[in-house]
């Protein structure tokens, strides 16, 4: 296969999975690469799925009619590399060379070659309108948000994110730009593993916006705290790293291997737990507890383009149930006077504003506390007293993963 298109061909294959079958794209990632060109497929085939909607505008009009997805995957990527001033030549020759290996496709290789080839000199995306979200998720939110907060959202995931780091004081780290709440944001970056300050266990990856429950908690050395719903562990080493006496408990054995190998790497320590939240029950209570409760995951599709083809907002029910099953079950493990954060990586009031609102009105003497905390915008917080952080935040440094959070104590 000729140079760069196998991590092309697997690009095309990991859209088809994605689009096809709903798979997500982490998943859908093709094993027997090499390292690096299964890397450049995902970053490939990434790019595509922020770009899809601009990029199937320019073909379409070059196209009578709908091509099989493995030809139309073939042309978006193809399409999209042209955008971001890959030269034509090898992208031509590369959508080509896919479609025609398939023995169903074979026959449109022609196809490819004459729309890629019609295509203008220059290909760019600037000035058309960027890719919307899914209605089932973007008219909730231009109800919450408005459009404009909205078009801003979806500006911001039209570009690959910045790779935020969690600093360690006293510890190497690679040079960036410290942003306002301490975050360390790289916009470019090699092989995270060789970076400075990795194999000393100095910082680890953790976007700046999900690096801020564990600040809202604010725990204190030997402080007895709950890390729920830990993996993969980014809260788990903030906490551990206060000196306080850490349990991070995660109902996925595989999940929590990952936060056993982060803990090894930065010689922190913490008691791991693999069990249901619904069932586990502790020994003691807890000063404190950090419960980041599974959502829909709709505020990180700035690094998870996939989300918006894969979900269709159909499970919102049920994770809306479970994360008041959690919160209440949480407050429970609490010692007199003991605080909960509550926080999820949600766009929807439902599982942030709206929560708030239901464990208020369940919990007679339950309070949201607002503190101040370094680097937060005075806007970003509710009436209620909740933390409301969107991807339109910082917009001109790379945004920001959507989160809502809220400390809680029994008065």
């Amino acid at each position: 296969m000729a140079e760069g298109v196998a991590a092309r061909a697997a690009a095309v294959a990991i859209l088809g999975a994605v689009l096809g079958e709903g798979r997500m794209l982490e998943d859908a990632a093709a094993e027997g690469l090499a390292p690096s060109d299964r890397a450049r497929a995902l970053r490939l085939a990434g790019d595509v799925l922020r770009h899809l909607e601009p990029a199937d505008r320019l073909l379409d009009r070059h196209l009578r009619k709908a091509p099989p997805l493995l030809v139309r995957n073939a042309l978006r990527l193809a399409v999209v590399e042209r955008a971001m001033g890959a030269a034509a030549h090898g992208v031509v020759n590369a959508a080509v060379d896919i479609v025609r290996r398939d023995r169903r496709s074979s026959h449109m290789a022609g196809l490819v070659n004459a729309v890629l080839r019609a295509l203008p000199e220059s290909v760019a995306f600037d000035g058309q309108p960027v890719q919307k979200l899914p209605r089932w998720l973007r008219q909730p939110l231009v109800h919450a948000w408005g459009r404009d907060a909205v078009q801003g959202i979806e500006a911001v995931q039209a570009n690959i994110p910045p790779l935020d780091l969690t600093l360690r004081p006293g510890f190497p780290a690679p040079e960036g730009e410290v942003l306002p709440t301490g975050s360390l944001r790289l916009a470019t970056h090699g092989q995270v593993s060789t970076m400075p300050g990795y194999a000393e266990g100095g910082w680890w990856v953790q976007d700046a916006a999900a690096a801020l429950p564990a600040r809202l908690l604010a725990v204190q050395p030997g402080e007895r705290v709950l890390d729920l719903c830990a993996a993969p562990g980014g809260k788990t080493l903030q906490l551990a790293a206060t000196g306080a006496a850490v349990t991070a408990l995660d109902v996925s054995a595989p999940r929590m291997q990952r936060v056993k190998a982060n803990l090894a790497r930065t010689g922190l320590a913490a008691g791991l737990v693999v069990a249901d939240a619904l069932v586990w029950q502790p020994e003691e209570h807890f000063d404190a507890i950090l419960l980041d409760a599974p959502c829909s995951a709709t505020g990180t599709i700035r690094r998870h383009p996939d989300l918006p083809f894969i979900k269709d907002g159909s499970d919102l029910p049920d994770l809306v149930a479970l994360q008041s099953a959690l919160l209440d079950r949480a407050l429970g493990w609490l010692k007199p006077g003991g605080r909960l954060v509550y926080a999820t990586c949600s766009l929807l009031p439902e599982e942030g504003e709206g929560q708030l609102a239901a464990a208020l009105a369940r919990h007679p003497g339950l309070v949201a506390e607002r503190r101040e905390m370094a680097g937060v915008d005075p806007v970003w917080w509710t009436e209620t007293g909740g933390l409301r952080l969107r991807p339109d935040h910082w917009a001109d440094r790379g945004g920001m993963d959507g989160f809502f959070m809220v400390q809680l104590r029994s008065a």
